[in-house]
């Protein structure tokens, strides 16, 4: 209310200005309504008058609520017989239009008994600010009908905005017919306003052709079409456009040089970006905090990290925009400790992290399982005075509550990722029970956290619960899903959400089809998973890799190897995984030559071997029986050997039954990871094999001093419906005895026809 009366007392002081105002009392506005052409005031002194309103208008408004300080002026013009006045009727249809007054705006316009070009221009450009698109083009044409006046360039583009948003290319191909018929088509700002209609309704070459047309071009000309070529992925074509627009007499400002940049980041066209900076530096542009920031993003996407840090630290002004480019691009290059420290530094400087920031730490916290530095930022929180009750727990997501971004949707989702990946799952479904609002990215990133933490069953109950939902699945609800049944080998469950698939007309997605070829093929149906494959539109990689693979592990080396032919014949790029697949492929079946030919062919395509390569060609020449090769083989390789390559050494060590390099390859194995199982227990079933118990019985004590445990044997069986567990030496079953009874039963009938089983080595797999 004080801002009321401040206005009250403005216009008393104006008031009092005004001649011939004897029966004037403002407290009661007790004034008879004087119109224009009243004869009682003469004309010179109702010109002042106005003129007096038209400043009074014109002066800021007085307090934090604009429209409490333009109806009591409007009210003393009404009062004073200026309300038919079309001068001030236009000021207060631009203010009311400010303060998202749209009615009383409307009031006022369609209570004028005249109207000029720029009433109309002012009640367009209204609506179309406001996205009352429809109703611009009706007050446009009312103007079209209505006045004698010619349309000027900046109704034109409020016109054209308003097409644009409405996305009706005809509406505003029949206003562009117009505007050259009264040759607005040549004037820059309706030129580029049309470049921006035809760009934003993808059609890209009107746009070009208007643009080429224009005899005048303005920076925002050039800004608009290079902008659009380069949102579009026409990278190529913005970049000569910028080239020719240097020869011009027109600057280029941030908007342009960030748009050319963003196209070199896509082009990885380092030599060009460079190019830019330098153009930058030379015309001694200002180094807005726009542009350093897409400077900065620019060398870290084309791999310069350490010169777009360089860049960073020599920034005078950052803002959260600067820190989390430079976040993301540490992430981007795998620079992970440098991202998490930059995070702790840019919160420790008092910088607020958005929620983009705080989705990519959480993202790389997940990568990396490291739930300590989680556990770091949310000591930060604590010490922020945020230790209120159950509010602060060892939770990873404090900072992000501080900061009031926990109930965006993309951040919980990213807290559901990294509580997920750190095998915090129960963690995970707290946050997911704690949002009000769940849209399919919640469900998807609780159904993909229960599938990477191995609780499948918990995530077909998910999916049930979804269902019950207001939201949808997608392509990759049921990537998830399917991921699930492969996971539980459950055909049945697969062919369930294949159906539903194909149902929806999302079995085409190269994801979806991936994850169905990887279904079947664990699930034992290698012909379903071909005829996918065969069926797949879009074969990627991926998808091919997902072949060769199902057919090594099933140990149809051939065909493995002629669908890995048949890959090169497409020419698709092999990768990592093709190699895995191949080798194993190989293994399998000890083709030794075609092993290291293509093990040696790898350089050729830009892979360089890894941990999964070696273990592979030590498991080939290990079932070829050549023992000495393989140890020599690990000895030679230019790699430290991890756990993995001594376990497939210690493998085809015990089917040869090789005791003293196998002895080796064990105490190699264990010295690197000591607390897997598998090593101790394929050592202690060659020393059976061999009857050499001490030797078992020493493996067992050192196992036990280790605290190593191995994990018990599980299977299980869907039978109407339900899924059967079984555990070894487990009798939680209810039907236990009736299956012991008929085990028993089983082994007495084997027996009897001679069979004798190998207790050896079964000596620790039970």
């Amino acid at each position: 209310m004080r801002g009321y009366y401040t206005v009250i007392l403005r216009l008393k002081s104006y008031s009092n200005r005004f001649k011939n105002q004897k029966s004037f009392k403002f407290s009661t506005l007790e004034l008879p309504v004087l119109h224009p052409e009243n004869p009682s005031i003469p004309l010179r002194r109702r010109r002042n008058q106005r003129h007096e309103f038209g400043k009074l208008l014109q002066l800021p408004p007085i307090g934090t609520n604009p429209i409490l300080h333009y109806k009591p002026i409007h009210a003393l013009i009404v009062v004073w017989g200026f309300q038919f006045d079309t001068f001030l009727a236009n000021i207060l249809i631009s203010l009311y239009s400010k303060c998202d007054c749209l009615g009383e705006a409307r009031v006022l316009f369609d209570k004028m008994p005249e109207r000029n070009l720029i009433t109309f221009s002012s009640m367009i450009s209204m609506y179309t600010r406001h996205g009352h698109n429809e109703e611009a083009l009706m007050v446009f044409l009312e103007f079209r009908r209505n006045s004698s006046e010619n349309p000027n360039e900046f109704v034109a583009a409020s016109v054209l905005r308003a097409c644009t948003q409405l996305g009706s290319l005809e509406k505003g191909t029949q206003l562009h017919s117009f505007l050259v018929k009264s040759g607005l088509d040549q004037d820059v700002y309706g030129g580029t306003s049309l470049v921006d209609f035809y760009s934003k309704n993808d059609a890209i070459e009107e746009a070009r052709l208007v643009f080429d047309d224009l005899s005048v071009k303005s920076a925002v000309t050039w800004t608009t079409i290079i902008t659009w070529y380069a949102k579009t992925g026409n990278c190529g074509v913005s970049l000569q456009l910028f080239y020719q627009m240097k020869e011009t007499d027109v600057v280029p400002d941030r908007y342009v040089l960030s748009s050319v940049l963003s196209a070199c980041s896509l082009l990885g066209f380092l030599e060009g970006g460079k190019q830019i900076h330098a153009y930058v530096l030379r015309r001694g542009t200002e180094m807005d905090v726009s542009v350093s920031n897409v400077i900065i993003d620019f060398y870290v996407k084309c791999g310069r990290v350490r010169t777009g840090t360089r860049l960073f630290d020599q920034m005078v002004v950052k803002n959260v925009i600067s820190w989390t480019t430079m976040i993301s691009g540490y992430m981007q290059n795998s620079y992970d400790m440098d991202a998490i420290m930059l995070f702790a530094d840019m919160s420790r400087l008092g910088w607020k992290p958005d929620g983009f920031a705080c989705t990519s730490i959480l993202t790389l916290c997940g990568s990396l399982e490291a739930l300590e530095q989680g556990k770091q930022v949310h000591a930060y929180t604590v010490k922020a005075n945020l230790d209120s009750d159950e509010f602060v727990k060892m939770r990873i997501h404090g900072l992000i509550i501080k900061y009031g971004v926990f109930l965006e949707i993309f951040a919980a989702s990213a807290l559901i990722d990294v509580y997920s990946k750190c095998s915090f799952v129960e963690d995970a479904r707290l946050v997911f029970e704690e949002m009000n609002e769940k849209d399919t990215v919640i469900w998807n990133a609780m159904l993909f956290g229960y599938t990477q933490q191995s609780k499948n069953e918990e995530a077909l109950k998910l999916y049930l619960d979804l269902e019950f939902s207001s939201q949808k699945p997608n392509e990759f609800t049921f990537i998830a899903l399917i991921t699930a049944a492969s996971n539980l080998a459950s055909l049945p469950h697969g062919q369930q959400f294949h159906s539903q698939l194909i149902k929806k007309g999302q079995d085409f997605d190269p994801f979806v089809t991936n994850a169905l070829v990887d279904m079947y093929a664990k699930c034992g149906s290698i012909e379903e998973a071909r005829k996918i494959f065969n069926t797949t539109i879009c074969k990627d990689v991926v998808c091919w890799n997902s072949m060769i693979s199902t057919y090594a592990h099933h140990g149809e080396a051939e065909e493995a190897l002629k669908m890995f032919k048949e890959m090169i014949k497409n020419g698709i790029q092999r990768n990592y995984v093709t190699f895995v697949g191949v080798l194993s492929a190989c293994a399998h079946v000890g083709f030794v030559k075609d092993g290291f030919y293509h093990f040696d062919s790898m350089a050729r395509f830009g892979v360089e071997p890894g941990t999964e390569h070696y273990a592979c060609m030590v498991s080939l020449l290990g079932r070829a029986g050549k023992l000495l090769e393989a140890r020599e083989f690990i000895d030679k390789m230019p790699i430290q050997p991890a756990a993995i390559v001594w376990r497939s050494f210690l493998s085809v060590c015990r089917v040869a039954g090789n005791v003293e390099l196998a002895k080796h390859a064990a105490e190699m194995a264990i010295s690197i990871d000591p607390n897997d199982s598998g090593s101790y227990i394929l050592l202690s079933n060659i020393y059976a094999s061999k009857q050499m118990w001490v030797d078992v019985k020493k493996v067992r004590e050192r196992m036990d001093y280790n605290g190593v445990v191995k994990e018990a044997g599980c299977s299980w069986i869907e039978m109407n419906s339900d899924v059967h567990v079984f555990v070894a030496r487990d009798r939680s079953h209810h039907d236990t005895d009736l299956i012991y009874s008929f085990m028993d039963n089983l082994i007495l009938h084997m027996k009897g026809l001679g069979y004798v089983p190998d207790v050896a080595t079964l000596e620790m797999n039970d």
